[in-house]
């Protein structure tokens, strides 16, 4: 807030200042100064204060060339109207690259070639042992290493959002020749080449309005199928999660339940929390005595447990500590070489 308010801060009043606080804003109103008349917003029976504010990014409030109240003008009933005046330099901000971490593509051995080619290189790195090594770790890695050699990784690059799930054989075939018509157009300035890359334009326009409502039609249809709820709850489940600010943690209260907008006050809270959450002692369940314990032979795991277990598992799902998805052991890639189970 600026200094150039009207009258106390009431609770309405610092419910605004913790909001602007928390979205790294600005309360517009407060940073010129005004004759009162200009900075009354509302005003009825002899009362005067300001209620209604412009709010903006605190980046922006240097855009801002003036902000008052258009005195002779009323929106709704005893509340005036707010204007400010700002010119806004607008600019194409550059993504930021984000890095992600390369994947092994252990997706390729849903294809028997890719699944026998891998199979065989494994063979050759364990350097054709009849038995495997009894630690796990070195035999992980080697089967890291031959996964990457074989089956390749990601580019590690972010694909573009962009909504292409409607795609069909004919507006992909129309977006091609369109840029190929723009491509002419722009070697060649001539009213032919442009009347054609104007039709094309439309052309994909139409074509692309036909297959998404087909698209959409299909979605719909299949949602009212008993498989298609699977595909609504994981719509669903996608939708709460972009909606919801995971990636970052921006704004937090301290003990006193004052709002911590800087980074490092921020970071300094979480780590009082998880000090006194780790460390607090709390009132244990006291263990029932007299409890006799029984001593029988537990029988070991068998072959045929591990195939069943290994059948309802699903694939696709994101790999343990050891990097190694459960598709390897699905495959039987396992009998590279004799494994005792």
């Amino acid at each position: 807030m600026g200094k150039f308010r009207v009258k106390e801060r009431n609770l309405e009043g610092q419910m605004v200042v913790d909001f602007a606080k928390r979205m790294d804003m600005a309360v517009v109103n407060t940073h010129f100064q005004k004759r009162e008349e200009h900075r009354v917003t509302y005003k009825s029976g002899g009362r005067s204060t300001q209620v209604d504010y412009i709010l903006c990014r605190r980046g922006n409030l240097k855009e801002i060339s003036d902000c008052k109240v258009v005195v002779g003008e009323s929106v709704a009933r005893q509340h005036r109207m707010v204007v400010c005046r700002m010119t806004l330099m607008v600019c194409k901000k550059k993504r930021s690259k984000i890095e992600i971490e390369k994947k092994t593509k252990w997706w390729k051995l849903k294809k028997e070639e890719s699944c026998e080619d891998f199979r065989q290189k494994l063979r050759q790195a364990l350097g054709g042992q009849v038995v495997l090594p009894d630690d796990w770790e070195t035999t992980a890695e080697v089967i890291r290493l031959t996964g990457r050699k074989v089956l390749g990784v990601s580019s590690g690059r972010r694909k573009e959002d962009k909504e292409t799930w409607w795609w069909n054989e004919g507006v992909q075939d129309s977006i091609q020749r369109k840029r190929l018509s723009k491509k002419k157009w722009d070697m060649d300035r001539t009213e032919e080449n442009r009347q054609e890359y104007k039709e094309l334009q439309h052309r994909v326009k139409r074509e692309v309005s036909k297959a998404k409502q087909e698209a959409y039609d299909g979605l719909y249809t299949r949602l009212d199928t008993r498989e298609g709820q699977k595909d609504l709850y994981r719509l669903a489940r996608q939708r709460d999660r972009d909606g919801k600010d995971v990636q970052q943690v921006r704004v937090t209260k301290d003990r006193d339940g004052r709002v911590l907008t800087s980074e490092e006050g921020v970071q300094r809270r979480w780590k009082e929390y998880f000090e006194e959450l780790m460390n607090e002692e709390n009132e244990r369940e006291k263990r029932v005595e007299g409890v006799t314990s029984v001593e029988q032979k537990v029988d070991k795991i068998r072959k045929d447990e591990v195939r069943k277990a290994l059948k309802r598992m699903k694939s696709g799902k994101a790999v343990g500590p050891d990097d190694i998805p459960v598709e390897y052991f699905q495959r039987g890639l396992y009998n590279a070489v004799s494994v005792t189970l």
